[in-house]
């Protein structure tokens, strides 16, 4: 039985005192409040008495008006009735009388003393309806005499409030098709698949089963979604606490996340930095390693070998994130050839130089120079794809004087091979690579320049074009662009 402190002193009569029993839920005290408070019968002068067993022995209320009260003060009192202190009926009652009497706007007072107590109930109570929510774990029992065969799914749960039958209308939704028990130190609840749930006397945990192969499941879940990186054990603690864990099946497996939580986040680490790894491309197969030290000894005679010796080069760090050599393409007797500063991401996961946008849009211009792909011979300064990576995104990085340095008897030696009659130096990289630092592209371009018995002719990367936005055909930057490519045709003849 349920019984409130008393709240009447030893010089209380009898006459004045009002015991007031009924059904230990909700609506039954709903009910009794209504006939006290149509009585006019005070707070001080009653006494509550929960006691489902006795409630026959009290008269029969007469039918009670039914006050007018705040939607907030019914939802409140609700969940507040299944506080497990023995004097919320109390409580309820009083906050009930003061707003049926004069204070209507009660419940807008956060600061009263009955306020604030109801408030604190209540938030006490849908807290432990949300961890009953959370922490419910059935496990299967078998039912013989079921028409069809299947189990019932009965749960251990030890709340701290009176809340199975408050928390049931969830369970019943959430757990429709499967006929379940929910046992409870404080009253059990039953589901048979149809119908209304139905309720039970309280029960000790030996009634309850004590496991099943559902609960590797339940492991196999916590133990996936258990994340080492944002371990925070007093959080953690606070939303699953440790007083839950005995009746969790995966609860055994917490201190061993824990504890191996720093090795996991340092695997991840480890993992990330792999597959972020600037490499975009799997690598091409290398020369045979038995002859590629005589290779590259050798004296080249042919752009081919000197290609095949280029994959050999270790020169500067550059190969180690490129994907492959990107050399120089195009025919070994080409009058004119056109050098520029290194492969980008398209040129570095293919293989050949200008394939990319600027690639495109060098080939536009030089058709419009009037000037055929196919007879030139393209290359650039450095051989290898230097960049930023921004996560798996590749971007350009200007090589520097050392990385040119490294890769310039590649380019003298190109050079020399093809013997061409014109180089069209693009960008400032190419031209301070093959004529020294006095090379200026935009105080040169578009003009011959004589150096060690060969003409050069300097103009913009077709990537500065793309930067500005100037690659349309009558873009004037696109034009001059043009107009510099065609001078070659005269200077090469």
């Amino acid at each position: 039985m349920d019984r409130q402190p008393s709240l009447f002193g030893e010089a209380e009569t009898a006459s004045t005192q009002v015991v007031a029993r009924f059904a230990p839920h909700f609506d039954a005290w709903k009910a009794q409040a209504r006939r006290l408070l149509s009585d006019e019968t005070s707070p001080e002068r009653v006494w509550w008495e929960a006691d489902g067993e006795r409630v026959a022995a009290s008269p029969p209320a007469e039918r009670a008006s039914t006050p007018r009260v705040p939607k907030a003060l019914v939802n409140m009192a609700r969940a507040a009735s299944c506080h497990r202190s023995a004097d919320r009926w109390a409580l309820l009652y009083t906050v009930l009388w003061r707003i049926t009497h004069g204070e209507r706007h009660l419940m807008q007072l956060g600061g009263d003393p009955d306020v604030a107590r109801l408030t604190r109930y209540a938030k006490a109570v849908r807290r432990d309806v949300h961890k009953m929510k959370a922490f419910v774990r059935f496990r299967a029992v078998p039912e013989p005499d079921s028409e069809d065969g299947e189990p019932r799914y009965v749960a251990w749960f030890e709340p701290e409030h009176r809340i199975v039958e408050y928390a049931s209308g969830f369970f019943k939704r959430r757990f429709a098709n499967m006929r379940w028990s929910i046992l409870t130190p404080m009253g059990c609840a039953h589901w048979e698949g149809a119908g209304e749930v139905w309720f039970s006397a309280a029960v000790d945990k030996g009634a309850a089963p004590r496991g099943d192969a559902l609960e590797d499941a339940w492991r196999i879940y916590y133990r996936s979604i258990f994340n080492p990186a944002r371990v925070k054990i007093r959080a953690m603690q606070s939303e699953m606490p440790q007083k839950y864990w005995k009746n969790m099946p995966e609860a055994h497996l917490i201190p061993a996340l824990i504890r191996d939580a720093d090795r996991r986040v340092a695997d991840m680490e480890r993992q990330t930095r792999e597959q972020d790894a600037p490499r975009c491309g799997p690598r091409p197969a290398s020369p045979d390693t038995e002859n590629a030290a005589a290779i590259a000894r050798a004296t080249p005679a042919s752009i081919e070998r000197l290609a095949l010796q280029a994959k050999t080069c270790r020169n500067c760090a550059l190969w180690q994130p490129a994907t492959q050599t990107v050399f120089g393409e195009g025919p070994s007797d080409a009058r004119i050839m056109l050098v520029g500063e290194q492969p980008g991401d398209h040129e570095d996961l293919s293989g050949r130089p200008f394939v990319g946008p600027a690639g495109q849009l060098l080939d536009r211009a030089l058709a419009d120079a009037g000037l055929e792909r196919e007879r030139l011979y393209l290359t650039n300064t450095v051989k290898h794809f230097k960049f930023d990576s921004r996560g798996k995104t590749r971007l350009h990085s200007t090589p520097d004087d050392t990385e040119v340095r490294a890769c310039k008897p590649w380019l003298d030696s190109e050079i020399g091979l093809v013997d061409p009659e014109l180089v069209i130096c693009l960008g400032a990289t190419a031209a301070r690579a093959l004529l020294g630092r006095a090379a200026r592209v935009t105080r040169d371009r578009g003009r011959p320049i004589a150096w060690q018995d060969r003409r050069y002719l300097l103009t913009v990367h077709p990537s500065y074009l793309l930067r500005r936005g100037h690659a349309a055909a009558n873009a004037p930057d696109y034009r001059r662009f043009v107009s510099d490519l065609s001078q070659a045709l005269r200077w090469s003849a």
